[in-house]
């Protein structure tokens, strides 16, 4: 329970760094937005990838009279469900719109977000872990929600807000370094090894009273450390003692409620081998992997790899890896129709040819596909092949499309 005074302190304090409006560049996001109607509108993703410099911007450039509440601010710590009637009542009434950051750290919200949703108030909500906010708001709110998620900076925002050109030097850096606004400004690699730590031990190891954090902590750092490559519950379980596969697949589900990890499905027609197939890990930036990681300065394919998946992940949502007698890194569904498929590589070589063009044409056979790409670091090129067409295009010029 929390006095009515420390909401108070905490509400002021709060719109004094609200009024100082934030000069951090529009995201692609913003700039595409439109509300909708009354409709709840919650945007999920990592910590620090700007969700709630996204909130104050839609508030200044949409709302006159608003209310803002964050709940991670430390004077309110230990929030319950009971003192929403007193938030309630510090943040007034006849506003536009009510803006509440990371409000899963409050058992029960829903709550109190359907109280203000019955009452017809517009509510915009934020948080970093993306199943607690879809249960939630499946029970409770459903029908009255729109999802929305948020990426740390995509390699076009990274290019306004670093005001650099589209070209191979530019993308060489955001291939490095990521897109977390916070790094990018001070380039401190304890600012995403913080980030990190923030999710292992405060959202995941402290949310489900994990005793052996070490275990957990050793397991993302393996996972981070092997973006692009395979992995099954069994192989983990095996490599780290653990007794249970069940305790495994917990583990990568919290990963991936908090953004940090994600896990490419091998494609099949069985929804039954989908499930028991190997998956391939990809992380959410590039910077947080380098920061915490050995250096992937002798296997760039890989990050080159991860920069596509969370471009491709960013734009649609059925994605898969193929593979048959050789392997296509990506198929990208739409509508239930695979819509393109794609390669990546760090550059095609006279060694590598052969097999970068055959498991993709394998791919593009399998799905009746007369066109498919090639994504290397800096090659640009058209191969005719077996009647198909294949585009060898750079990762940074097919990214900025």
């Amino acid at each position: 329970m929390i006095l009515k005074r420390n909401i108070e302190l905490a509400v002021e304090v709060q719109q004094e760094q609200l009024i100082a409006k934030s000069e951090i560049i529009d995201r692609d996001f913003s700039q595409n937005f439109k509300p909708t109607g009354l409709h709840i509108e919650v945007i999920s993703g990592i910590r620090r990838c700007g969700k709630s410099t996204l909130m104050k911007q839609i508030l200044h450039s949409r709302y006159q009279k608003t209310a803002y509440f964050n709940f991670e601010d430390a004077r309110v710590h230990g929030f319950e469900v009971t003192d929403f009637p007193k938030l309630d009542e510090v943040l007034g009434t006849g506003l536009d719109a009510y803006f509440f950051d990371e409000i899963q750290n409050v058992s029960s919200w829903e709550v109190f977000i359907r109280q203000l949703h019955e009452r017809n108030e517009k509510v915009y909500l934020t948080g970093s872990n993306a199943t607690l906010l879809s249960k939630e708001l499946g029970t409770r709110l459903t029908g009255r929600h729109l999802r929305h998620e948020l990426f740390p900076f995509s390699y076009p925002e990274f290019l306004r807000y670093k005001m650099l050109d589209n070209t191979a030097a530019s993308f060489n850096l955001y291939l490095t370094k990521g897109g977390f606004p916070e790094y990018l400004d001070s380039e401190n690699p304890e600012v995403l090894q913080n980030v990190l730590k923030d999710i292992v031990f405060r959202d995941i190891a402290i949310r489900y009273a994990i005793r052996n954090t070490d275990l957990l902590m050793d397991i993302t750092l393996f996972l981070i450390s092997n973006i692009g490559k395979e992995i099954s519950y069994n192989t983990l379980r095996k490599n780290f003692a653990m007794g249970s596969a069940n305790t495994v697949s917990d583990y990568l589900s919290w990963l991936v409620d908090t953004y940090l990890l994600f896990f490419l499905p091998r494609f099949s027609w069985s929804a039954k081998s989908i499930v028991v197939n190997p998956r391939k890990i990809y992380a959410i930036d590039n910077g947080l992997v380098n920061a915490n990681t050995l250096s992937f300065s002798d296997d760039r394919g890989r990050l080159l790899e991860n920069v596509v998946y969370m471009h491709l992940r960013s734009k649609y949502d059925n994605l898969f890896y193929f593979r048959a007698n050789r392997e296509c890194d990506f198929v990208v569904f739409e509508k239930k129709q695979c819509k393109f498929v794609v390669q990546v590589c760090e550059s095609l070589t006279s060694d590598n040819l052969n097999r970068e063009i055959e498991g993709l044409q394998e791919a593009m056979a399998f799905f009746s596909l007369e066109e498919g790409y090639i994504l290397t670091l800096d090659q640009k090129d058209e191969i005719s092949h077996k009647a198909n067409k294949i585009h060898v295009i750079p990762v940074y010029q097919f990214i900025a499309m």
